[in-house]
């Protein structure tokens, strides 16, 4: 079956085609950055019109990228939840009125389960069961994964998500947006140790996690280490972002160890825009090692929201026999535990 990914959940419209047989046959990707970087964030308004502008042309530009005919798409997937309202009300109709018109079904899917089997399109993908690590720009989680929709999440974010963090933190130093690849561009050029900053919740049991506390040292710092008129030189926010990076990563891999530990598996996954950091990556392939472990991840274009992943999850969900009813749906908030099994 070849399925035709939509995903419109945030500030990126990405469109993608997977076979069940052939594996991906083409994806395409517009991102908004450019759109919002004036306002330093998100404008949901602005996000859902463009998704308007950009949905359609990206059908056409992937059919045609992957040389086959509309009449041999079998199914469609878009993204229902979570995410911005509007966005993602952009990407269901479409979904359903394409789906509808070609005469074929339809699958909402959930853009974390999309992030969490992102893996799954690499050449050699992980084998269930695993522990999950999502980071993204709204959420960080850990979740036990027994096969595709058997979830049980072990901890998750109680304020801002790493992700988040990481813009906040951009921001506060003066980086364009999104921050937070910035902030790792520029972390490279600081020198560890420093700074020094929390690694929040790691002295205490349990596999939540809270990263508010964090981006307010990050603030004391920066509000410190300024001169009289408010700036900072630049091997400063370099330290800074170093240091910031550091705790970060170390705090997340103390997470992911705990929970290696707890559930007894061998094999953990990140998935998510965060899960691009290569600092996290290689810190996070020690911290495997020492428990007997493997670490998989999607390549770097795969991490960030894609029509891929939505492609490959929908194409799962659309074998085991699950597709929409007539109502056009739209979830911003979705507990992955929800999701039916298969």
């Amino acid at each position: 079956m070849i399925v035709l990914g939509i995903e419109t959940s945030c500030d990126e419209t990405g469109v993608a085609l997977y076979d069940s047989e052939r594996g991906l046959l083409a994806d395409c990707l517009y991102s908004q950055i450019d759109i919002h970087a004036q306002y330093g964030g998100v404008i949901p308004e602005l996000a859902s019109r463009d998704h308007i502008r950009k949905t359609l042309p990206l059908i056409g530009e992937v059919i045609d990228k992957a040389g086959i005919k509309q009449s041999d798409i079998g199914g469609v997937a878009y993204t229902a939840g979570p995410g911005l309202v509007g966005a993602l009300l952009v990407g269901a109709a479409v979904g359903r009125s394409v789906g509808m018109g070609w005469d074929v079904p339809t699958i909402g899917v959930h853009h974390m389960e999309g992030h969490l089997l992102a893996p799954m399109l690499e050449e050699l993908p992980p084998a269930f069961p695993f522990v999950a690590l999502l980071v993204s720009g709204g959420h960080t989680q850990l979740v036990r994964v027994e096969g595709i929709g058997r979830y049980l999440v072990l901890g998750e974010s109680l304020d801002d998500a790493a992700g988040e963090a990481f813009d906040k933190v951009g921001k506060m130093l003066g980086l364009p947006y999104p921050g937070g690849p910035h902030v790792a561009k520029l972390a490279l050029q600081g020198v560890t140790g420093k700074f020094t900053f929390p690694r929040p919740m790691t002295n205490r049991p349990g596999l939540d996690f809270s990263f508010s506390g964090l981006k307010t040292a990050v603030r004391t710092a920066i509000s410190e280490a300024a001169d009289v008129d408010g700036n900072i030189d630049d091997r400063q926010r370099a330290d800074i972002a170093r240091g910031f990076e550091e705790a970060v990563v170390a705090t997340l891999a103390i997470k992911c160890a705990r929970a290696l530990q707890q559930t007894g598996m061998h094999t953990l996954i990140i998935a998510g825009g965060v899960s691009a950091n290569l600092q996290l990556r290689e810190v996070l392939e020690k911290t495997v090692a020492k428990h007997n472990a493997k670490l998989f991840y999607a390549q770097p274009r795969f991490c960030t929201d894609n029509g891929a992943m939505i492609a490959y999850a929908g194409c799962q969900r659309l074998l085991a026999g699950q597709a929409d009813d007539l109502e056009i749906r739209a979830q911003p908030r979705w507990s992955l535990e929800a999701l039916s099994a298969i």
